[in-house]
């Protein structure tokens, strides 16, 4: 792993999981003089009341996040919902706040996820379950399915979930199992150089997640990766293709299966 790799994991470390963001400390500090003299200057001719709220690095961002995977992902696929108008859509454990909001703006959605969801959304309908057990009597649930960004974390105790190696396979079995015949599952995993990152996530080889797949009677239809920097792409199956994502540390990949009748 080069330095830069080791600088950025350890930022993230201290930004993510103890609050400390010394890139954003940094950008605070650089607009203090901005926002001193702007203080000054719109003080000269406001006589109302004012109280200080500081917002020191909003000068230096975009006017949104459109290069994170999770905007092109969320995006994508929900497009892709939209288009196919399924009969029953499930997710599981896909972010509530982008993907599920996205889905439900535009026809109803039920959700499971191994936590517990409080709010009553419009047009979510919520269970807890966990996953990596089978849910009884939901055989052939429904014929249009998404797990975005999710089943890399199952079994490494994360969000409580309980420690499982084997987590993944257990929940991709589960998951296909809800799926009619000829339904479409939309699946997001990280891809890139095998391992686990405990208790963070996996990363697969694309190679073995289409194997996997296959063992669960889903064909792949269509693989896109989005690259960092919000750059995707559409990328034809091949040998020599998943070879090369397989060598590379990160990338998202986001896979479309189609469930076939198993023989």
């Amino acid at each position: 792993m080069s330095i830069r790799a080791i600088l950025l994991r350890l930022y993230r470390l201290l930004r993510d999981q103890f609050g400390i963001d010394p890139i954003k400390a940094l950008r605070s500090v650089r607009g203090l003089p901005r926002f001193v003299r702007e203080y000054f200057r719109f003080r000269v001719s406001y006589t109302g009341r004012l109280e200080l709220l500081p917002c020191l690095h909003d000068w230096h961002e975009e006017g949104g996040a459109t290069k994170l995977e999770y905007f092109w992902q969320d995006l994508l696929v929900a497009r892709s919902i939209f288009k196919a108008k399924p009969k029953k859509h499930v997710d599981v454990g896909s972010l509530v706040g982008g993907f599920v909001a996205h889905v439900a703006s535009f026809r109803e959605i039920e959700v499971f996820d191994v936590r517990r969801i409080s709010t009553q959304i419009p047009g979510v309908t919520f269970k807890q379950a966990d996953l990596m057990q089978p849910l009884a009597g939901m055989a052939d649930y429904c014929d249009s399915l998404s797990c975005l960004h999710a089943l890399e974390h199952f079994g490494l105790g994360r969000y409580g979930d309980p420690i499982d190696p084997k987590g993944f396979e257990r929940g991709l079995e589960n998951m296909a199992a809800l799926l009619k015949n000829d339904g479409i599952f939309y699946l997001s995993v990280p891809i890139g150089v095998e391992r686990v990152e405990f208790n963070g996530q996996r990363v697969f080889d694309p190679r073995a997640m289409i194997k996997l797949a296959m063992a669960n009677a889903l064909e792949l239809r269509e693989l896109m990766v989005i690259r960092q920097g919000g750059i995707v792409e559409a990328l034809a199956a091949d040998e020599l293709r998943l070879s090369d994502l397989a060598s590379q540390r990160y990338a998202l990949g986001i896979f479309t299966f189609r469930k076939h009748a198993k023989v």
